[in-house]
């Protein structure tokens, strides 16, 4: 349910039964590659697909998908299938995927429905990143302030 400019959050559980029971999230092109173990991050077990989500654009470099408390009608959270814990840890080897996702984020968000978008990267626990994977938040579909936060 929408209200306020973004959606009522959904718990985690509900969300998967939605997903597994509507067949929304995509099997193809597993990445093997991603870490595996104890410390793998939820969007490492995202790429291996061990857990579900709403996959809305992939390739073989990066993944798609729409966040589970999204904060505007459209948020969609787009990582590198090879992990990057922040912003601050990539160093030249990482400017290609780098440049990849940005191009890719403004074709996520067309492919969605909305050429105005918000592009967000937290960098560290201190401004918000709660999983260390470097990830893309996308957002549209409603009025932003300035400065945000």
């Amino acid at each position: 349910m929408w209200y306020g400019g973004y959606a009522q959050p959904r718990r985690l559980s509900e969300y998967w039964r939605i997903a597994i029971t509507q067949n929304r999230f995509n099997v193809s092109n597993v990445n093997t590659n991603c870490p595996k173990g104890k410390n793998m991050t939820i969007f490492a077990k995202i790429i291996n697909r061990e857990i579900p989500a709403d996959i809305v654009y992939e390739d073989e470099h990066c993944l798609a998908f729409r966040d589970v408390s999204p904060q505007a009608p459209m948020h969609v959270l787009l990582i590198p299938k090879h992990p990057i814990a922040k912003l601050a840890d990539a160093n030249q080897e990482h400017k290609e995927i780098l440049g990849h996702m940005m191009v890719k984020a403004s074709e996520v968000a067309k492919q969605q429905g909305f050429e105005d978008f918000r592009v967000v990267i937290n960098n560290g626990a201190e401004v918000g990143q709660t999983v260390f994977h470097l990830h893309l938040h996308l957002l549209a579909g409603r009025s932003f302030q300035w400065p945000p936060g």
